[in-house]
């Protein structure tokens, strides 16, 4: 029984984790994620578990069928049934054993570690399952790679639908499965739980605190779950999902485990990871633990700096170190008023030193995560930390080639082959002495190289270029361009028309129709080409776009092309492993020409 396909529409996303409403989109009847329930469990509100499941061993391969609790596929007027074929599920292990029996389904599709490998029905692109199970996750999961590996294939192979692991969930790892990809849970663990006397609650497995009266009946353990199902969703609504997954994982090394294998994974591939490049200016990125570090973001971040930035070209010869603040933009701080009125030449590329980003050059500190990040300070550097920056420092100066380096940081810190020059020498960054001994080292340097400023237009133009660089990984469509305007806000015009401007508070170019055909041309914008024949008068959905290209993130500027022709412009609110079939919208448009 194929059944109708579910409805379903994300309200938020955070990387590979989504929050979907279920049924009409006016008036949704259930949300995910969600806990399917079983003939085993007790009624739950259909607002925490939209559907039920059964499965037939009397017939082999067992039958699996999973029922809608409520009215959520179109057109809404009644429950549906999906049925599906288990299959012939061998162990993990034998995974270059092909049985040649695989689950089979459409709206409710199984998988496993083995089909995953041998079956080539899986990569038949009109497959677009309303549920994936993944039918061996309890075996997948005693393996410290498997399970993080099989859902991220499941993830982007199948980016319309919600993923199912059942026997493996609880309220004290919904947030990491969440943020792995899992959409559903169930009550299977609960229920062993309470079998056993314990309570599963967020922080893991404990015993009934008697004093209180705890129980650690059926109705205990659910009390647990909708806490924990309240407070994931809150965080994938609010953009804090990793902290929460953080905190989450401490009671249970084998998540931790698999949150480090996760970061390493979406690390190599980092068009798989889902990330942003610009966030609401409310948004933070909180790095509490040391496992905050692994965060791919900012080993994003960090490779992009080391490896690809490079600064305005008049600022090739000078760097200079300078120390973080609590205050974000760092320009904002007082200490860094103190240093820019000590700092008195444009010739001298300013980055800043900190965890965890490890550097910040000045140009990019509006950017996400750079002016958005908080971290425990102690004052007190730890080996890693020191380690990290050392390398960055080292890669930036042989990579630019700057020829002095001054150090007002307070990290040690040295250079093969180039000077180094500590204007602190003990002292803290903002006092007189050490203020005095930065005026002094700049002016110095400045006249031994016979550098002068470069006047404030091409000062300007030349930040504009850097910035675009990292963006957008070009800077050609500034060629010939006049920067003008009252800081922080900035108008960039060509041949007196507009081609775009800068906002810090937006951090990104609010780029002008007029630009989009110039910046077109450099072909390093993502692009998303629509149906032919299509009348685009809306947003991008799946049902509109073709296909893509480029690595698409979260916040990005995406030119629209249809027939070949360039018709307009939009920003991206799904990222690249969602492209063109993730349910809902996929961009906003901003321009039409």
């Amino acid at each position: 029984m194929a059944g109708r396909p579910l409805a379903r529409d994300v309200v938020a996303r955070q990387r590979t984790s989504r929050l979907f409403s279920l049924g009409d989109r006016a008036n949704p009847m259930s949300w995910a994620p969600a806990i399917i329930i079983s003939d085993e469990d007790p009624e739950l509100p259909i607002s925490i578990s939209p559907l039920s499941f059964r499965r037939d061993n009397s017939e082999f391969p067992s039958k699996l069928s999973m029922r809608t609790r409520a009215n959520i596929c179109y057109p809404f007027d009644g429950l549906d049934e999906w049925v599906a074929s288990e299959g012939l599920v061998l162990p993990p292990s034998l995974e270059k054993s092909d049985s040649g029996s695989f689950g089979t389904g459409l709206n409710l599709l199984p998988v496993s570690w083995q089909s995953l490998h041998h079956d080539n029905s899986l990569s038949n692109e009109s497959l677009e399952p309303s549920v994936v199970v993944l039918t061996d996750a309890p075996q997948l999961a005693r393996n410290r790679y498997n399970l993080v590996e099989a859902l991220d294939v499941i993830r982007r192979r199948f980016p319309s639908s919600l993923i199912w692991t059942p026997g493996i969930s609880g309220p004290d790892n919904c947030h990491l499965l969440s943020w792995l990809g899992v959409d559903l849970f169930d009550l299977s663990r609960s229920r062993n739980a309470s079998a056993a006397g314990v309570i599963l609650s967020q922080s893991g497995p404990r015993e009934p605190e008697q004093t209180l009266d705890e129980k650690s009946d059926i109705e205990t353990q659910i009390e647990h779950w909708k806490s924990a199902l309240s407070d994931l969703r809150q965080s994938i609504r609010t953009g804090t999902l990793r902290e929460s997954v953080e905190k989450c994982i401490v009671s249970s090394p084998r998540s931790v485990e698999r949150l480090r294998i996760h970061d390493s994974l979406m690390s190599r591939n980092i068009g798989n990871a889902g990330l942003s490049s610009v966030v609401d200016n409310n948004r933070r990125l909180r790095c509490n633990s040391p496992v905050s570090r692994d965060d791919p973001l900012i080993q994003d971040w960090r490779m992009r700096v080391s490896e690809e930035h490079t600064p305005p070209s008049h600022q090739n010869d000078i760097l200079l170190l300078l120390p973080c603040s609590a205050t974000k933009p760092y320009r904002l701080s007082p200490s860094h008023h103190r240093f820019l009125k000590n700092i008195r030449s444009n010739r001298i590329h300013q980055i800043m030193v900190t965890a965890p980003l490890g550097l910040v050059p000045r140009e990019l500190e509006d950017l996400w995560p750079a002016a958005h990040y908080d971290i425990p300070v102690t004052g007190v550097w730890d080996e890693d930390e020191v380690s990290i920056i050392r390398h960055m420092v080292s890669r930036v100066v042989e990579r630019i080639g700057y020829k002095e380096v001054i150090n007002h940081s307070g990290m040690e810190i040295s250079v093969n082959g180039t000077n180094v020059h500590d204007t602190r020498n003990g002292e803290t960054a903002g006092s007189e002495e050490s203020l005095g001994k930065l005026e002094e080292v700049t002016r110095e340097i400045l006249l031994s190289l016979g550098l002068r400023d470069v006047n404030q237009p091409e000062d300007r133009l030349s930040t504009m270029k850097s910035r675009s660089r990292f963006i957008h990984g070009t800077d050609e469509w500034l060629e010939g361009s006049v920067v003008s305007g009252r800081p922080p806000i900035l108008t960039i015009s060509k041949s007196g028309e507009q081609l775009a401007r800068w906002n810090p508070r937006d951090a990104r170019f609010a780029l002008s129709k007029k630009c989009l055909p110039i910046i077109g041309e450099s072909g390093s914008i993502p692009t998303a080409h629509i149906v032919e024949g299509h009348n685009w008068v809306g947003d991008l959905f799946p049902t509109n776009v073709e296909r893509f290209e480029g690595d698409i993130r979260v916040g990005d500027e995406i030119l629209v092309y249809q027939g070949g022709q360039m018709v307009g412009s939009a920003r991206a609110v799904a990222p690249a492993w969602e492209w063109p079939k993730g349910p809902g919208r996929l961009a906003r448009t901003r321009h039409r020409l």
